[in-house]
């Protein structure tokens, strides 16, 4: 058992979100099912023998839904990165998160179709970060504030441009 997993509260979609999140990445599952019975359901307001929680595993990671009602919804304060090594991982990705009624943001971020926070990153992108030139990483930086979904190509014209092109 993984020493930290992140638990995530859905309204009563746990099992459809652990579906449709094994669906998306590669090397996953999902694992044991509990259901709630008289006193689980009485304390959380769901029917008895309903699903209650899903334990899942994406890409190696364990994650646990469960369903808890309607009292905590996911905000952007949380976020699930996935670091993506090419153009067509990012468009991959991007594709099927927002697909079913999710929704775009600003700077690689969206939301699924659950409300959960994703943000998809190129791993170039990460590594123009790190480069001591700062006049690099501004570059990068207002060239990355202009997208939705990250585009490698336009990040690294931005970054090998020469400051002279900038004035």
């Amino acid at each position: 058992m993984q020493k930290i997993t992140p638990f995530l509260w859905y309204d009563d979609k746990a099992e459809e979100a652990a579906n449709f999140y094994v669906s998306v990445f590669k090397n996953s599952k999902v694992g044991e099912i509990t259901r709630y019975g008289d006193a689980g359901s009485q304390a959380a307001g769901r029917p008895k023998g309903s699903v209650m929680t899903v334990e899942f595993q994406l890409d190696g990671q364990d994650f646990v839904a469960l369903n808890g009602g309607p009292h905590f919804k996911f905000t952007e304060a949380v976020s699930l990165v996935v670091n993506c090594d090419t153009q067509e991982e990012v468009d991959d990705f991007w594709a099927k998160l927002t697909a079913g009624g999710g929704e775009e943001s600003q700077c690689g971020w969206l939301k699924d179709k659950f409300g959960l926070s994703w943000q998809i990153t190129p791993t170039a992108l990460i590594e123009m970060w790190k480069d001591k030139d700062t006049a690099k990483t501004e570059r990068v930086m207002k060239a990355m504030l202009q997208m939705k979904k990250l585009d490698i190509q336009t990040l690294k014209r931005a970054y090998e441009e020469s400051s002279a092109a900038q004035a």
